[in-house]
C-alpha cells in the first residue's frame, strides 16, 4: 500500500438477529477514534441500541478513510 494509511483494527461484536457490529479502532494519526458499524438489511431494520454506542456519524463525511488519510482525527478541533 502507498502511504499515507488507515491504522485501524477492526473488533467484531454479534448483535441480535444474526447481525454483526464492527467495530473499529484507530491509531496512528486516527488514535483515539473509534467507529462502530451496523449493516442493516434494510434502512428500517429494527435494531437495539447498546448503551456503549456513542454519537450517530451516518452521511458525516469527516468520518470517511478518505477523509481520514486527508484530515486525521489528531487534526480535529474538539
Amino acid at each position: 500500500c502507498t502511504p499515507p494509511l488507515i491504522e485501524k483494527i477492526r473488533h467484531y461484536i454479534p448483535a441480535e438477529n444474526g447481525l454483526m457490529w464492527e467495530i473499529d479502532e484507530f491509531s496512528g494519526d486516527n488514535a483515539g477514534l473509534v467507529v462502530a458499524e451496523l449493516e442493516l438489511p434494510a434502512e428500517d431494520t429494527p435494531y437495539i441500541r447498546p448503551d456503549w454506542l456513542g454519537e450517530e456519524v451516518t452521511g458525516d463525511v469527516r468520518y470517511y478513510n478518505s477523509n481520514l488519510i486527508k484530515n486525521p482525527y489528531s487534526r480535529w478541533k474538539n
